[in-house]
């Protein structure tokens, strides 16, 4: 709360001095300072590992982003994947982290569960092989294969399947 007070005071600063400029070109996404950062436009993510705060600022960057994507089941798998290994990940490894979590969230979902064959780039990616055999593991452990549709099909179907089928009724979800 006091971050976003901050934010908004140091935005409102920067407006009123691009006004009082008359130079309101002056005023774009480059001059606003550090809310451009956060921006997924502003090209790839930097990687710093020169010092321990630089580390400790990309560490909690991935994890945030990791944990919070809006899609519970990618969050509990990659916030929790993340968490255990960030510690321990080098250069390399963090860049393939940074890739995994660039991929779209229903691609990545049914990629990681097995529901479709995901693309040579995304499975050779040694981050992903990882988070996606601990998935594939936890699903053999607690969910029995019977219970899970064939590989290839959607797991869940529509709310007008019966229609489909040819069983239901042609209107409505009756």
């Amino acid at each position: 709360m006091l971050m976003m007070a901050f934010l908004r005071r140091s935005l409102i600063f920067r407006i009123q001095q691009a006004l009082t400029s008359n130079s309101m070109s002056s005023l774009n996404r480059h001059n606003i300072g550090s809310l451009s950062h956060f921006s997924s436009e502003s090209g790839p993510m930097e990687i710093n590992m020169s010092d321990e705060e630089s580390m400790r600022r990309l560490h909690n960057r991935l994890l945030y982003r990791s944990r919070q994507r809006g899609f519970l089941e990618l969050d509990l798998v990659l916030g929790k994947w993340v968490e255990e290994n960030i510690r321990s990940m080098d250069e390399a490894k963090i860049r393939s982290l940074v890739d995994v979590l660039d991929l779209e969230n229903p691609d990545l979902w049914k990629w990681l569960s097995g529901q479709e064959q995901p693309p040579d780039t995304v499975s050779n990616n040694p981050v992903f092989v990882s988070i996606q055999s601990g998935v594939i593991g936890n699903l053999n452990a607690h969910a029995s294969p019977a219970t899970r549709t064939d590989p290839g099909r959607p797991w869940l179907t529509g709310w007008d399947d019966k229609k489909v089928l040819g069983s239901g009724p042609k209107y409505g979800n009756q």
